[in-house]
């Protein structure tokens, strides 16, 4: 009975590490732009409301403010939400990019959506 015990908690343990690991582990977004450098090229998770956004027919941007500051992110391909939604995103951080006449001095390129 013991050893049955011991089994079922270390299979739950194991079971836990493996979901856990699976999670992305979020960044702020004032890490991001306090050390862009470090961050450039990398894939990061940011999450936060979206307090800005413009596109057409599933590309745009959108600007994600997560209470320790904002970034733009470039969607292309996976829709923009509407302002006020609250999303999380993954992505590779760039530096100095352009997108419909507008500049952006650090931006999130979007690989994948997370809700």
């Amino acid at each position: 009975m013991v050893l049955r015990k011991q089994y079922l908690l270390s299979l739950s343990l194991a079971l836990a590490t493996l979901l856990l690991a699976g999670c992305p582990t979020r960044t702020s977004i004032s890490a991001v732009n306090r050390d862009p450098g470090k961050y450039a090229g990398r894939e990061v998770t940011l999450a936060g409301r979206v307090t800005d956004s413009f596109g057409a027919l599933g590309n745009g941007v959108f600007q994600l403010d997560d209470g320790s500051g904002t970034m733009w992110v470039l969607s292309q391909g996976f829709g923009v939400p509407g302002n006020g939604a609250k999303v999380a995103v993954t992505g590779t951080v760039s530096q100095g990019f352009s997108f419909g006449g507008r500049s952006f001095a650090i931006i999130l390129k979007q690989t994948q959506r997370r809700h």
